[in-house]
């Protein structure tokens, strides 16, 4: 008979021999229970990760007055990120001033709402729905949100008042907003074609005046949400996933939603947990070309080249029918992140010859990480055009970018024998992202291709797409992302 007492206490010895020379010694408790010793080894790894993040962080910041990318890095990082990277944003909203705990109590009470298993494609039934979620989110907002408190506490924070509105709860609220903003915006989940024909939305004035407080702080202007706000900050400072979609009874329990949803926010967060070294080597090789140090330089770039393999994986690893499933992605994760309208109501709703603007949702172009390499590859024509850019990608990211462009050392590097290793360094990143860019054009074309009978064809960053067939644009898509792939040399 199989013995598993016999098996664990052989597994416990094997743990004590493997780590007793390492483990930590507020885990050494652990090696008498193997279970609990597994537990204190996974524990051991997350700290080590912590610390390793954390002293990265402060030699950033220590870095910060020796070059111009260096700098800026930091201050995204102090701000933007309140004091880490990926950015902190603290969800206890227990904790959170008094006067916006009531944005989390709508998400809590209107996101069982949202999400439906019984799908209509009757456009009467789903005008009727949305009229009724967002009748009831407005009456909500309404009787619980004192704007006059809000708008003290957010002009605190505008003043540098952050002993008031923390930076990490600031974020969270960012966050809590936006979310609010893209399920009033679409108030069902799935998506639906009645909602994606819509030009104009009227938001309620809890969800308008904050959200031009928070985009002026973060330096954007879209009325809709974005990868910062809307994935990123929906983590908690412990990397647990805060803000979710698919929380309603009807399918809160289906597996196959709830976790495609989940592994599909992670791969956001993960790629800006393993790129911190990233930025923090391009800083450093940067720097380093700059002082004519080429073999420091050398040992950099060959950093970033190693990191990308594990960093591309979170996204290898989880973006396919096993982890993230094909039939419920389009209807139940990625319409949630598209916008398609204004959301304004005034005159920046409009460009300027008067055309009204329907603002792009969330585009895995946003990501930091992809804009930074492709600055300090200084490859030119980046996905998003400036005016999107300046619409849905943070200040202090642009700026950058901006400076990684600028000091961008690919196209000054000569024939000496370290130049030209920098140079087969070079050479293997662009590989590396083009063997992704291949990866997501393929992958990109599998998933927005299945049916979804109740809605339009829509990317959530350039909304609904208008050729007159699924063909059509799928192949207009694919001829994006193909040009995308032929510019990364």
């Amino acid at each position: 008979m199989f013995d598993l007492v016999a098996l664990l206490s052989t597994l416990g010895s094997t743990l004590t021999a493997l780590i007793s020379s390492n483990l930590p010694s507020d885990i050494w408790f652990t090696v008498s229970n193997p279970l609990l010793a597994i537990n204190g080894l996974i524990s051991a790894r997350r700290a080590d990760r912590n610390i390793v993040k954390d002293d990265t962080i402060h030699e950033i910041m220590a870095l910060a007055d020796c070059h111009e990318t260096a700098a800026l890095l930091a201050d995204l990082i102090r701000v933007d990120g309140a004091g880490r990277w990926p950015p902190r944003a603290n969800h206890d909203h227990d904790t959170w001033p008094a006067a916006i705990r009531p944005y989390k109590e709508a998400y809590l009470e209107m996101g069982p709402l949202l999400a439906t298993a019984d799908l209509s494609l009757d456009d009467n039934v789903n005008r009727t729905r949305i009229a009724n979620f967002r009748s009831l989110f407005r009456e909500l907002l309404h009787e619980r949100v004192d704007m006059s408190q809000v708008k003290q506490l957010l002009e605190a924070a505008d003043a540098g008042r952050w002993d008031v509105f923390p930076r990490d709860t600031y974020n969270a609220f960012y966050s809590c907003v936006s979310w609010c903003r893209h399920a009033y915006r679409w108030a069902t989940i799935p998506v639906v074609r009645i909602a994606q024909l819509e030009e104009h939305i009227d938001l309620p004035p809890e969800l308008i005046e904050p959200w031009e407080h928070l985009q002026r702080h973060f330096g954007l202007v879209s009325a809709a949400g974005n990868v910062h706000s809307t994935l990123l900050l929906s983590f908690d400072s412990q990397g647990a996933y805060r803000l979710k979609i698919n929380t309603s009874p009807s399918v809160a329990d289906n597996i196959v939603i709830t976790s495609a949803e989940a592994a599909f926010a992670a791969i956001f967060r993960e790629t800006e947990v393993l790129a911190l070294p990233i930025y923090h080597a391009m800083v450093h090789a940067i720097s380093f070309f700059a002082r004519g140090d080429l073999a420091a330089c050398l040992a950099h770039t060959s950093r970033i080249r190693a990191a990308l393999r594990p960093l591309f994986a979170a996204y290898y690893d989880r973006m396919h029918n096993g982890r993230i499933a094909l039939a419920v992605w389009v209807p139940y994760v990625q319409g949630f992140f598209g916008w398609g309208v204004g959301g304004h109501g005034d005159d920046r709703d409009r460009d300027d010859t008067g055309e009204l603007i329907k603002f792009g949702g969330l585009s895995g172009s946003q990501v930091l990480l992809f804009q930074v390499l492709d600055a300090f590859l200084g490859i030119a024509l980046p996905y998003l055009d400036e005016t999107t850019r300046r619409r849905s990608v943070p200040a202090r990211q642009r700026a950058l970018c901006e400076a990684f462009e600028k000091h961008s050392f690919r196209g000054k590097l000569g024939d000496s024998e370290v130049e030209e290793k920098i140079v087969v360094e070079f050479t293997e990143i662009v590989k590396r992202l083009r063997l992704f860019r291949a990866a997501h054009r393929t992958r990109s074309k599998t998933y927005l291709s299945q049916p979804a009978p109740e809605r339009l064809l829509m990317t959530a960053g350039r909304s609904v797409l208008t050729k007159d067939t699924m063909e059509e644009n799928l192949a207009a898509l694919d001829a994006f992302m193909l040009g995308r792939l032929a510019q990364t040399v």
